[in-house]
C-alpha cells in the first residue's frame, strides 16, 4: 500500500498567520477532490511550522480544521525543517514500508530533490498524485489554444484531467504541467500540445531578454505575424543561450521549454539559481518564477474589472471633477511628507536604527539575510500600532520561510478591497564585490549589504505613510467604503514570488480587489532631469483587466498636477508597457483584477534616457545617494495615496 506524504504551505492550503499567533489554512483548488480519490491510503504531512510559539499546535489545528477527518495518522505527521533529506526519512520511518512505497507531493522542487534522495516518489502537485503512484511521468507542456476556444474551454477541459496551468502567455497559448493522459485529453479536445520534457525537480522560469534582436532580411516582406514569430524565436534562443552559459559548472543545466513573451520559457532544476541570470542592459523585473494553478485561467477578478472600471468610481464622483476631495489631499499633504518617507528609509535601509531607541541597524532586506526578517517583524509592530488588522502570510523560498505583510483597515458592508501595495525586500546583485584578496567574487545574500533604499524602500516608506494617512483620516472621523490593505510583499527580487504566493490565495479564496496601487522605486532623480512619473498598467492577457488599469492608471495621472507641477507623466499601457510582467502588480493581472504600477522613469519610454536611479541592485542605492530625492518620492507617494484613499471611498 503507498503512503501519501503532502507538503502543507502552498501545496495543501494557503497559509497565513492571524494576529492572535494561530494559523488559517485554505485548501487549494482541487486538492480536496484528490484526497478524497484516495480513501484507502494511508496520509500524512511533511512541513515546515516555523519558529512562532506554539507553533506545531496551531499548524496542527488548522490542519485538521481545514482538512477534517483527512489526516487522522498523527505517527504520518511530521513537522519539521526541510532543508535536507533527515525529515523525509524519518517520514518514510513512520510509514513502515519501503521508501518507494511512499509518495511526496510538495509543489517545492528543492523539497522534491530531498525526498526523492531519501527513495520517496514525488509528484509536483496534487493532480498528479495517481500518476506517481503509477510511475507514470508528468511533463511540461506547452498549450496552443486554437480559433473558436478559448480560455475558458481550456480550463474546463484541464480541470477534469491530469493538467495544471503555470503560465498564461496569451489567450492563445499556456505552459502547464501534464501526464501523457492529461495531454491527449487535451488533444482529443481541439488543443495542440507540445511536450518539452519531464518536471521531476524542477521548477520554471520566465526569462526576459532586453537587448535588441535584428530580424533577418528575409523576414522584411513577410507579414507582421511571421516577423513577430520568428523575432520571439530568435529571442529566446539567444535568452537561452546566455541564460545556459552563466549557468554553467553546476551538476544539472536547465532546459528551454520554448519562446515565451519576451524571452524564453525555461525548467530550472533544484539549486540552480536561475534568479541571480542578468543580461547585459537588463530591465526590472526581468525573471519571473512561474507557480501552478488549477484555477489560473479562470481569471476571477475579470468579473469586478467590469464594474470597478466606471470614469469616476467611488469617492471620485461625489467630488465632480474626477479628484481628490479638498479635504482627503490636506490630509495626505500633511502626513505622506518627504521628512515622513525618509524616516522610514533611514530605518529599514540601515541608516538609523530599525526600531527607534534599539541599537540595531539592519544591513540588508535581501530574502536570503537574516535581517530580512527583523524587518517584517518591525513592519508588524508599525501597522499594529495603527490599529490595523495585521496578518504575515507565508511561503518557501530556496529553503526559507518568508512572510507578506498585510495590514487591513476593514469597513462593514463593504464590496471590496483597494490595495495599496509595494515590495519590503532589496538586493544589490549588480554590486562589485572581492573578496580577502582584493579579487572579484559574486554578490553573497546573506552578508553583503543591500541597503535598497530606493529599490523598494521608497515604496515600502510610502505604503507605511499612507497607512498613516489614513489613521489620521479614521481619527478625525471619516471613513472609506471599501476595505483598504496595505500589503508588502517578499521576495519580489526572486522572480516575484511574494506577490505571486499573494494573489494566487486572493483568488482561490474569492477575494474581491477592486483596484491595487502598487509603488516600485520611486525616489531616484538624476539630478538636472525634469520630474516624471511612469503608470505602468500594461497586461498580456486581453479583457476586461485592460480597460480597468488604463482607469486607474488616468485617476493617478489627474491627481499628480494636483500635487504638483512640471512633472510629467507617462502613461504605459498595453503590450508594448516595458513594464508587463515586471513588477507585484503583474501578479494581479494575471488573475483578471484591475492593477497599475508606479515608479520613477525606470525605463526611458519612447527612446528617451531613463533618469531614475544609477544605483540600481547595488550597495550604493542608498538614503545618501545623489539620486535619492525625497521630496521627488512625495509627490508620487501622495499622488498614489490620494488617489487610492479616494478609490476606496474617502
Amino acid at each position: 500500500m503507498t503512503t501519501l506524504f503532502f507538503d502543507i504551505g502552498a501545496t495543501l492550503a494557503d497559509g497565513r498567520l492571524e494576529p492572535d499567533g494561530s494559523w488559517l489554512l485554505r485548501p487549494r483548488p482541487r486538492v480536496s477532490q484528490v484526497l478524497d480519490a484516495f480513501p484507502g491510503e494511508p496520509k500524512g504531512v511533511i512541513s515546515d511550522p516555523g519558529t512562532e510559539p506554539d507553533a506545531v499546535a496551531h499548524l496542527t489545528e488548522a490542519l485538521h480544521e481545514a482538512f477534517p477527518d483527512r489526516f487522522t495518522d498523527d505517527r504520518l505527521i511530521h513537522f519539521g525543517p526541510k532543508t535536507g533529506r533527515a525529515i523525509f526519512d524519518d517520514a518514510v520511518a513512520s510509514a513502515g514500508g519501503a521508501a518507494d512505497d511512499c509518495v511526496f507531493v510538495g509543489e517545492d522542487h528543492d523539497e522534491r530533490a530531498f525526498a526523492r534522495t531519501a527513495g520517496m516518489r514525488v509528484a509536483p502537485h496534487p493532480v498528479f498524485t495517481r500518476a506517481v503512484i503509477e510511475s507514470r511521468p508528468v511533463f511540461w507542456t506547452r498549450i496552443d489554444v486554437p480559433d473558436g476556444a478559448s480560455l475558458g474551454l481550456l480550463e474546463s477541459v484541464a480541470n477534469g484531467t491530469e493538467a495544471v496551468p503555470v503560465h498564461v502567455a496569451s489567450p492563445r497559448l499556456v505552459l502547464a504541467m501534464a501526464t501523457a493522459l492529461g495531454v491527449e485529453t487535451l488533444r482529443q479536445a481541439g488543443f495542440t500540445t507540445d511536450v518539452r520534457g519531464q518536471v521531476e525537480d524542477t521548477a520554471a522560469f520566465l526569462i526576459r531578454d532586453d537587448r535588441s534582436v535584428p530580424v533577418p532580411e528575409a523576414f522584411a516582406g513577410a507579414s507582421e505575424e511571421s516577423r513577430t514569430a520568428a523575432e520571439g524565436a530568435m529571442r529566446a534562443a539567444a535568452a537561452f543561450c546566455f541564460a545556459s552559459g552563466e549557468l554553467t559548472g553546476y551538476p544539472r543545466q536547465i532546459s528551454s521549454l520554448g519562446p515565451a513573451p519576451g524571452g524564453v520559457y525555461v525548467a530550472a532544476p533544484t539549486g540552480v539559481p536561475v534568479e541571480e541570470v542578468h543580461t547585459q542592459g537588463a530591465k526590472p523585473g526581468h525573471t519571473e518564477r512561474l507557480l501552478p494553478d488549477p484555477a489560473l485561467l479562470s481569471r476571477p477578478g475579470e468579473a469586478q474589472a467590469e464594474g470597478f472600471a466606471a470614469p469616476l468610481p467611488a469617492g471620485f464622483g461625489e467630488t465632480g471633477n474626477g479628484l481628490p476631495s479638498p479635504e482627503t489631499l490636506a490630509a495626505v499633504r500633511a502626513t505622506v511628507t518627504p521628512e515622513v518617507l525618509r524616516a522610514h528609509v533611514a530605518r529599514i535601509s540601515g541608516v538609523e536604527p530599525l526600531v527607534p531607541g534599539e541599537p540595531l541597524k539592519i544591513r540588508s532586506r535581501d530574502a536570503g539575510h537574516a535581517d530580512n526578517g527583523l524587518v517584517v517583524a518591525a513592519l508588524v509592530r508599525h501597522f499594529q500600532e495603527l490599529g490595523l488588522v495585521v496578518r504575515r502570510h507565508a511561503f518557501r523560498w530556496r529553503g526559507r520561510r518568508l512572510f507578506n505583510v498585510e495590514a487591513e483597515h476593514r469597513v462593514e458592508g463593504a464590496d471590496s478591497a483597494v490595495l495599496i501595495t509595494g515590495h519590503l525586500d532589496s538586493t544589490a546583485e549588480s554590486g562589485h564585490f572581492v573578496d580577502a584578496n582584493g579579487d572579484p567574487r559574486p554578490y553573497d545574500p546573506s552578508v553583503d549589504p543591500a541597503p535598497g533604499a530606493d529599490d523598494d524602500g521608497s515604496g515600502t516608506a510610502a505604503v507605511m505613510a499612507a497607512a498613516e494617512c489614513l489613521h489620521a483620516l479614521v481619527a478625525e472621523g471619516r471613513a472609506p467604503t471599501r476595505h483598504v490593505r496595505f500589503v508588502l510583499f517578499n521576495a519580489e527580487e526572486q522572480a516575484l514570488v511574494g506577490s505571486k504566493r499573494y494573489a494566487r490565495a486572493a483568488a482561490a479564496a474569492d477575494d474581491r480587489i477592486a483596484g491595487v496601487f502598487q509603488m516600485d522605486m520611486i525616489a531616484g532623480l538624476q539630478d538636472g532631469s525634469p520630474p516624471a512619473v511612469e503608470i505602468h498598467a500594461g497586461s498580456s492577457v486581453p479583457g476586461p483587466v485592460v480597460a480597468a488599469s488604463d482607469a486607474l492608471g488616468d485617476l493617478v495621472a489627474r491627481t499628480v498636477p494636483v500635487i504638483a507641477s512640471g512633472f510629467e507623466i507617462q502613461q504605459l499601457t498595453g503590450a508594448g508597457d516595458p513594464a508587463l510582467g515586471r513588477s507585484d502588480h503583474a501578479s494581479f493581472h494575471e488573475r483578471g483584477w484591475a492593477a497599475i504600477a508606479v515608479s520613477e522613469n525606470l525605463f526611458g519610454p519612447d527612446g528617451g534616457p531613463a533618469t531614475g536611479t544609477r544605483q540600481y541592485h547595488t550597495p550604493g542605492d542608498t538614503l545618501l545617494d545623489e539620486d535619492h530625492d525625497s521630496r521627488y518620492a512625495a509627490t508620487i507617494a501622495c499622488s498614489v495615496t490620494a488617489t487610492a484613499l479616494t478609490f476606496a471611498g474617502l
